[in-house]
C-alpha cells in the first residue's frame, strides 16, 4: 500500500467503492486523512464499512471542511452529465481529483526522483504497460506495475528511490490527474472510443495528451505518430520543449523508431542505430504489437537498459492474457483467445495477424458492429458467430464469408475446431476474437477468455501453454 500522507488530518470525501476506490479510501485512512466514502451499491457500501472505512451518503455530509472528492474512475465527469457527487462537490468549491494525481502528489512529496512511467492510447496500453514491466525487471530493476491494468495503484509499494512505477493510464483517469507527471509519458494511438463519457473525439484526444503534456522537463514523451491526433501532440510536444521520440509502423523516421517488416529499426540524426527483429515473438505478432514493442524498447532505453537487454526480454515476454494470448495447439490448429477485442478496431488487429482464420465472434454489439472488418474478410475461411450479435453480423459477412449462428461459445468452439482440421491447411487458427463486449453472456471479457481457455483445454489431444499473466 501507498499511505497518503499529503492530505494528513483532512476530511475528504470519496465515490465510488470498487477495487480501485476502496483501495485508495484505505491509503488515505493509511495516510492519515479522514474518509467519508459512499457507492451508489449497498454491497460495495457494506464492503467498506467491514475494512473500516466511514461510510455515509455524501449528499448529507458537510461540505465546508472537506477538501476534496476523490473520485473512482467509473464515475462520470463530465459525459453524459456530471455525477451528483460531482455536482456537490463543484457547488461547494472543492477539487475533483482521483488515485493517480494522490499518487503523484505523494511521489513529489516523499521521493521526487523516483521513475515513474504512464501509458495511454486506446489500443495497446495493457500490453505496452507489461511488456515495459517485463524488460524492466529483467534488466534487474525494482518494478511496481498497476493502473488500469487491474492492480489499483495505491495498493502498490510505495515510491522510493530506484523504485519503478510503470502504470497504465485510461482517459478516465487521467481526466481526475490535473498533476500527472511521469518521468517517461506513453501515448500509442489515439481512435474513436468513450465518446459517451468524453463528448467528442477532440476532447477525448485532448485528455490523454495531458499525460504527454505533463512529462517532467528531463524526461520523455514516447508518442506514436501513426494518426492525425497523435502526430500533432508529438509537433506540439517538441515545441514546448520536451524531449520526443516518435513512433510509426507505417513509415521510416530520420529520428525515431520505425517498422521495416518485422524488424524495428531505431534511427537517430538521419542514422540506423539499431534493429529489433521480432519474427518468433509469439506474444508480439502483429503490426499493432509492433509498435507496443517499439514504446517499450524507448521506454526502457529512457530508464538506462542496454539495447542488446531489451531484445533478449523481449523473446521471453509471455504476453497477456485474453490479448492475442496462445492457448495451445491441436496437430496444426492453433487457439487464440483475443477476448479483449470487444470492438471492430481491437479485431482488426487479430485479423490482420494470421491468415486462415477460423473466426468466433459476437456478444453484445456495439455501434457498427464489423462492417468496418470488411477489407480483411479474405482472411476468414468461416466465421462462427455468438451472442446477441449473431444475426447482425451474419448480414454483414453476407455472401462474403462462410458463417453459421451457433449461439453459444462451446457450440462455436466445436463447430470451428471441426472445420479447421478437416480443412487440411497447414496452419488453420481457431480466433476467439468477439468485436463485441461480453455482458450478453458473460460478467466481462476476463470470463468469456477464460471460458474459451477452459472449453480449448477440454479438448483431447490439446497441447495447453501455460496461461499468461492476467
Amino acid at each position: 500500500m501507498i499511505p497518503v500522507t499529503v492530505l494528513k488530518d483532512q476530511t475528504v470525501a470519496l465515490f465510488g467503492l470498487g477495487g480501485s476506490g476502496l483501495a485508495t479510501a484505505e491509503a488515505l485512512q493509511a495516510g492519515g486523512a479522514h474518509v467519508v466514502a459512499y457507492d451508489d451499491s449497498e454491497r460495495a457500501r457494506l464492503k467498506a464499512a467491514e475494512a473500516g472505512i466511514t461510510v455515509q451518503d455524501l449528499r448529507e455530509m458537510d461540505w465546508s471542511s472537506v477538501q476534496a472528492l476523490i473520485l473512482a474512475p467509473g464515475v462520470p465527469l463530465t459525459h453524459p452529465e456530471p455525477h451528483w457527487s460531482v455536482r456537490l462537490a463543484q457547488a461547494h468549491g472543492v477539487e475533483i481529483i482521483g488515485d493517480i494525481e494522490l499518487f503523484c502528489r505523494q511521489r513529489t512529496a516523499t521521493a521526487r526522483r523516483a521513475p515513474f512511467v504512464a501509458i495511454t492510447g486506446t489500443n495497446g496500453k495493457s500490453t505496452t504497460t507489461a511488456l515495459i514491466s517485463h524488460i524492466l525487471r529483467v534488466a534487474g530493476r525494482d518494478v511496481q506495475m498497476g493502473g488500469n491494468i487491474g492492480t489499483a495503484l495505491l495498493s502498490l509499494a510505495p515510491p522510493k528511490a530506484g523504485r519503478v512505477h510503470v502504470v497504465e493510464c485510461s482517459s478516465y483517469q487521467i481526466d481526475l490527474a490535473p498533476g500527472l507527471d511521469p518521468t517517461v509519458g506513453v501515448m500509442l494511438n489515439i481512435t474513436p472510443d468513450h465518446l459517451d463519457r468524453h463528448g467528442t473525439l477532440e476532447h477525448y484526444a485532448a485528455v490523454k495528451e495531458r499525460l504527454v503534456r505533463g512529462v517532467e522537463s528531463d524526461g520523455t514523451a514516447v508518442i506514436g505518430v501513426d494518426d492525425d491526433f497523435s502526430a500533432a501532440m508529438a509537433d506540439r510536444a517538441e515545441q514546448a520543449g520536451q524531449y520526443v521520440v516518435r513512433l510509426s509502423m507505417r513509415r521510416p523516421l530520420a529520428d525515431g523508431i520505425w517498422r521495416e517488416g518485422e524488424t524495428l529499426v531505431v534511427s537517430e540524426g538521419g542514422a540506423e542505430r539499431f534493429r529489433l527483429n521480432l519474427a518468433g515473438i509469439g506474444a508480439l505478432r502483429g503490426v499493432h504489437n509492433a509498435q507496443n514493442a517499439a514504446a517499450a524498447y524507448a521506454t526502457a532505453r529512457a530508464l538506462g537498459v542496454a539495447p542488446e537487454i531489451i531484445a533478449a526480454a523481449m523473446t521471453r515476454f509471455p504476453g497477456l492474457a485474453h490479448r492475442m494470448e496462445e492457448v495451445g495447439h491441436k496437430g496444426p490448429v492453433l487457439f487464440i483467445n483475443d477476448s479483449k477485442a470487444t470492438n471492430a478496431d481491437a479485431t482488426e488487429r487479430a485479423l490482420l495477424s494470421f491468415e486462415d482464420i477460423f473466426w468466433i465472434a459476437g456478444g453484445k454489439p456495439k455501434a457498427g458492429g464489423i462492417a468496418p472488418l470488411a477489407p480483411f474478410f479474405s482472411r476468414v475461411r468461416k466465421a462462427y458467430l455468438i451472442g446477441d450479435a449473431a444475426q447482425d453480423f451474419a448480414a454483414t459477412l453476407g455472401g462474403a464469408v462462410p458463417h453459421e449462428q451457433n449461439g453459444t461459445l462451446d457450440a462455436a468452439l466445436a463447430s470451428a475446431l471441426k472445420d479447421a482440421e478437416a480443412s487440411g491447411l497447414s496452419h488453420p487458427v481457431v480466433l476467439l476474437s468477439p468485436a463485441c463486449a461480453s455482458f450478453d453472456q458473460f460478467a466481462n471479457f476476463e470470463v468469456r477468455g477464460d471460458a474459451f481457455c477452459d472449453l480449448v483445454k477440454q479438448i483431447p489431444g490439446v497441447n495447453a501453454r501455460e496461461r499468461a499473466r492476467h
